[in-house]
């Protein structure tokens, strides 16, 4: 087996158990703006997307960039709002990536969410160590199932997209990890094993205490 330098994590539904929070945002905002389209299919359609596809997807045209701009950030406004008050980490997601840390690798974040989600979850999370690199889903790249985000993450970390190991919770983005030629760790927080298979998933768990409790770091090489 090829050695992992480095572990790559999805923010939402991995790092933090938001899923539920931005469910009911985007029940909210599709209230809003009439849109008549059940929470299941939005999430189907959107998680894993950047914010500026995900308004491209539920409006069904394609929008002036500074209005998609403004419906992301009314969006996401609604999702901290409600977040906020009961933040909450997918259980043993720190004391898992500090112990990765401590092992001596490398780790990055790379998600679908923008800036200011990204500031809202690492100020509440407090990760000692930081992250060495953060891409999110408004630098410029395209959205997840595209390899992108993944693969800007290696080349920050400086780390061959074969030694990377990808940790995510949706479908779009156990797909991009493969099109990014990494494996990955399904976390079944929001969908199940089913939904997150692949020759290139290693292991589906539903949070970080069972990777602990299964010596998963230790044993990854073996």
């Amino acid at each position: 087996m090829t050695t992992v330098g480095a572990l790559i994590f999805d923010m939402d539904g991995t790092m933090v158990d938001s899923m539920p929070f931005h469910a009911k945002s985007w029940s909210e905002f599709t209230r809003r703006h009439g849109i008549a389209m059940d929470v299941e299919e939005v999430l189907r359609r959107t998680t894993g997307r950047n914010g500026v596809e995900c308004m491209h997807e539920l409006f069904g045209r394609t929008l002036a960039h500074d209005e998609a701009l403004a419906l992301v950030a009314e969006k996401e406004a609604i999702y901290r709002e409600l977040f906020a008050p009961v933040f909450a980490e997918v259980r043993g997601f720190r004391a898992f990536a500090r112990q990765a840390a401590q092992l001596g690798l490398k780790l990055a974040v790379g998600t679908a969410g923008d800036r200011h989600n990204i500031d809202f979850v690492m100020r509440r999370l407090r990760m000692d160590p930081a992250p060495l690199a953060v891409v999110g889903g408004d630098q410029g790249l395209p959205g997840k199932p595209e390899p992108a985000i993944f693969l800007e993450a290696a080349r920050q970390l400086g780390v061959p997209p074969a030694q990377c190991l990808v940790f995510e919770d949706a479908p779009l983005g156990i797909e991009a990890a493969r099109r990014a030629g990494m494996r990955a760790v399904a976390l079944c927080t929001t969908h199940g094993p089913r939904e997150l298979a692949g020759a290139h998933v290693i292991a589906q768990v539903r949070d970080f205490d069972q990777l602990t409790t299964m010596n998963f770091l230790e044993t990854l090489d073996a």
